[in-house]
């Protein structure tokens, strides 16, 4: 398994700052590594950037690399006069800037507002899968599941200078995207790959980097990505969200295909529900299709995963990060607390440039 999070470049003073090239060519300066993954990477906006870990198999050694990796990118944004923040989207009202590339601007003059809007920050999961049938079988059983992920990870109450009323604000602007959000079951890799040729062929995407599916099977590595999730803002929820999403990748693998899969229409209100109110309200049980309380929602994420992390030594872990969450909230009730504290835009930034190294 391994993690890519997204995050917001900021001044010291919390304000969105246009700097990533500069923090890019700082970055190829630093040491190589020849294993895939770990690198500073280039977003959509030059107010963000990416970084990822290695692949690897124990919880411990992904939670230092994904702290190692917002040091090295909180330390290289530091020499460029900016500092990292993990948020889903930043509550200033920013006019952001494309990155310099040919790709990117093609992208700005095709979708129009959207492109121009687009400063989101999420956190993607990759987890190995044998071949491209198994990953989709991963991704279909992933459909129900998806909702609940996001709830846990939702970091993006603010948009545009205003309180939203959402924990994943983030999600409704990605959700503009023509290819963005739940799909149908799969069934096999033949249709997946025919499904990705009629996008491709219908010009509704650039390329099939633009295939922005909840899960996906990656185009770079023999893996399925899970893109559901918000940035986490403590870098032990992006890691919760990494140790699940192998868990229902293993359950799934163990498991047949669901009999009666749910419509993706259903799947998208599902989705809604969890933007909305996150872990402080209710979610839609992917077992019975009704409204219950996000505790016991997500306790059946954990009862479904059961055998699988039981397997890897991790459900203990599991339930004391899932309580932990439930108990001091997302990154959205904590942004939102910190504005009942009396905490400005520029005021959460900087609280949540400082949580983001943990």
């Amino acid at each position: 398994m391994g993690v890519e999070e997204e995050f917001l470049l900021v001044t010291p003073d919390g304000v969105p700052y246009a700097v990533a090239p500069t923090v890019l060519r700082l970055a190829a300066d630093l040491p190589s590594d020849p294993r895939p993954g770990g690198d500073l990477e280039k977003e959509f906006k030059q107010e963000q950037v990416e970084v990822s870990t290695h692949p690897c198999t124990d919880l411990d050694d992904l939670l230092a690399q994904v702290r190692d990796g917002r040091a090295r990118t909180d330390a290289v944004a530091r020499q460029a006069g900016a500092r990292i923040a993990a948020m889903g989207t930043a509550p200033h009202v920013v006019e952001s800037t494309v990155i310099p590339d040919r790709r990117a601007n093609e992208i700005r003059a095709r979708f129009g507002q959207t492109a121009r809007e687009q400063l989101t920050c999420g956190c993607h999961v990759h987890v190995a899968v044998a071949d491209d049938d198994e990953g989709v079988h991963v991704i279909d059983h992933l459909r129900a599941w998806n909702a609940v992920l996001l709830a846990l990870s939702a970091n993006s109450p603010s948009w545009l200078g205003s309180a939203t009323g959402y924990a994943s604000y983030r999600s409704q602007v990605w959700g503009r995207w023509p290819t963005a959000g739940a799909t149908a079951p799969f069934g096999d890799a033949a249709t997946y790959r025919a499904v990705i040729a009629e996008l491709l062929r219908s010009g509704t995407a650039l390329d099939d980097g633009m295939i922005y599916f909840d899960a996906r099977l990656s185009a770079r590595y023999p893996t399925v990505e899970v893109r559901v999730a918000d940035v986490c803002l403590d870098p032990q929820d992006a890691v919760l969200q990494a140790v699940l999403v192998r868990a229902l990748a293993e359950t799934a693998v163990r498991t047949d295909p669901d009999p009666a899969p749910v419509r993706a229409e259903i799947l998208r209100s599902w989705t809604w529900r969890a933007a909305r109110s996150g872990t402080t309200g209710e979610l839609v049980s992917p077992t019975t299709g009704e409204p219950r309380p996000a505790a016991d929602v997500v306790a059946e994420l954990v009862d479904h995963v059961h055998d699988a992390l039981v397997a890897t030594g991790e459900l203990d872990w599991v339930r004391a990060r899932v309580a932990d969450v439930l108990r001091r909230g997302n990154g959205a009730v904590q942004q939102l607390a910190w504005r009942a504290e009396g905490a400005d835009d520029d005021a959460v930034v900087r609280r949540a440039a400082d949580v983001t190294l943990g």
